[in-house]
């Protein structure tokens, strides 16, 4: 019979946050070398377009790496050649040493294509793959607007896509095109021979020995987590993959069981290792700092998880009509120490951080020191906004 170990709620978190290099202050550059490092801990950085601050990647990094700038995640992408774009559960920056990991994804992404792509997408678009490969090849970096000439322009939504933009991102999801570099947030691609490092791009693994990685590393940057939640982190590995690979795991000893402890004082049954709850253990306490975080951040990604383990209930609620909306459409958790505290409705405008509202989780009292660290953390992010000015709307703080 396998042992089942327990972690408390507050020790739970603070693992947790930990592993998303959040719990504590750090220091460091937030560029080359440091910003490598950063991405390895991290596992990945979703990219979205969404500015209405700062890019949902820029936040993130700059929310570990204070001096962080864009500029930098660009320069590993585009000149360093040491982190890569693909997918996840959504688009990402990806450290280039998991590209021979993702040659699985690569095929499963492309038999998945061709089965929902067909009815999907405009048709068209399968009988553009060679043309938009010899073009390419023949003329080097290629974004959407120089392939598909003639062909009309979608009109109706984000993924109404011409045959050849569809034709691009499916070389581009298969591994056989990469992005070699972004304009503004335009996508540059090109053959993957010609991006990927020789030694990564030739690197093989079986099937097997990926499985084993992904599973094994989404348990260390998540430190524990059901089979679902530690599939779905790379989503990499099926479902049956991830039941078969913890039975085996817990078999032999690799991870073990804990009842780890949600807000409201329910357990759930989930997989961690000895070194994860030695860890736990030690824990310091975490920082005082009030964080503003992004929507997107790899913490808050699940929302399920982060209502149950935080207590926090959070949506974009970007398709819910203004008048029904409790927030803004597109808010941005707040931070401190091992509590979700709030919610705040900040957007940049010129040289101006326009702050229209807070809204403090219940039981969240905003006195003076609290108050002041959000402050605080408000004309930090200017640096990172390029805003020069912070202005409150009268009734911001929503207590």
């Amino acid at each position: 019979m396998t042992r089942s170990f327990f972690l408390d709620n507050q020790t739970a978190r603070r693992l947790f946050l930990d592993r998303h290099l959040l719990l504590q202050q750090r220091s460091g550059t937030g560029k080359g070398a440091d910003l490598d490092q950063v991405l390895d801990d991290l596992g990945f950085v979703q990219i979205d377009s969404v500015n209405t601050l700062a890019r949902a990647h820029d936040l993130i990094l700059w929310s570990r790496r204070g001096q962080y700038r864009p500029r930098a995640l660009e320069r590993l992408v585009a000149n360093d050649r040491s982190a890569f774009e693909h997918w996840t559960h959504d688009a990402a920056a990806i450290p280039m040493q998991f590209y021979p990991q993702w040659r699985l994804k690569f095929a499963r992404d492309e038999a998945r294509m061709q089965r929902r792509w067909q009815d999907g997408r405009r048709p068209g678009w399968t009988s553009e793959i060679d043309t938009v490969l010899r073009h390419i090849s023949d003329h080097g970096p290629t974004c959407s607007k120089d392939v598909g000439d003639g062909e009309k322009k979608g009109s109706s939504g984000w993924w109404d896509w011409h045959p050849s933009k569809t034709a691009l991102e499916f070389l581009w999801r298969s591994g056989r095109l990469a992005i070699c570099h972004r304009v503004g947030f335009r996508k540059f691609y090109d053959l993957s021979e010609r991006v990927i490092p020789a030694e990564t791009l030739n690197a093989r693994h079986s099937e097997a020995e990926i499985v084993d990685w992904a599973m094994s590393a989404a348990l260390d940057r998540l430190g524990f987590g059901t089979s679902g939640e530690l599939a779905a982190f790379f989503d990499i590995v099926t479902r049956a993959e991830a039941k078969h690979w913890c039975a085996a795991a817990l078999a032999s000893g690799q991870i073990v069981e804990a009842d780890i402890e949600q807000a409201d004082g329910t357990c759930r049954r989930s997989y961690t290792t000895q070194a994860l709850l030695a860890q736990a253990a030690e824990l310091p306490s975490p920082s005082t700092r009030v964080r503003l975080l992004s929507p997107f951040d790899p913490a808050l990604r699940d929302r399920a998880r982060a209502e149950r383990l935080f207590g926090f209930h959070y949506r974009i609620e970007i398709f819910v009509p203004e008048a029904k909306r409790r927030y803004g459409y597109y808010v941005f958790p707040v931070l401190q120490g091992d509590r979700l505290i709030g919610r705040i409705d900040c957007k940049r405008s010129g040289e101006v951080l326009q702050v229209r509202a807070f809204w403090p989780e219940a039981g969240i009292a905003m006195g003076k020191q609290r108050r002041s660290g959000l402050i605080a953390e408000l004309d930090r992010v200017q640096k990172l906004a390029g805003t020069e000015v912070v202005r409150f709307a009268e009734d911001w703080l929503r207590c």
